[in-house]
């Protein structure tokens, strides 16, 4: 999976869990969705991805841009 994909299933993730704690929690988790928007913008106008970041420390990214999950490749 390539890590644009993976960080738009992310976001959309947590865009729908903020939604549903919101609906059914307390109304002040509104705020995490415009955090989570926020995010979505300052990525886009930067450049700068924090969850890729973090994905990279793990090691979770190839070379080539793509995830694999566990942080070592089933090829090498």
């Amino acid at each position: 999976m390539k890590t644009e994909s993976f960080i738009r299933i992310l976001a959309g993730v947590m865009i729908l869990l903020s939604v549903a704690l919101t609906q059914f929690v307390d109304v002040r988790w509104l705020w995490f969705t415009c955090f989570i928007g926020l995010n979505l913008i300052q990525s886009a106008i930067t450049g700068f991805c924090p969850p890729t970041y973090v994905l990279g420390k793990l090691g979770w990214i190839t070379p080539d841009g793509s995830i694999h999950f566990g942080g070592t490749s089933r090829n090498a």
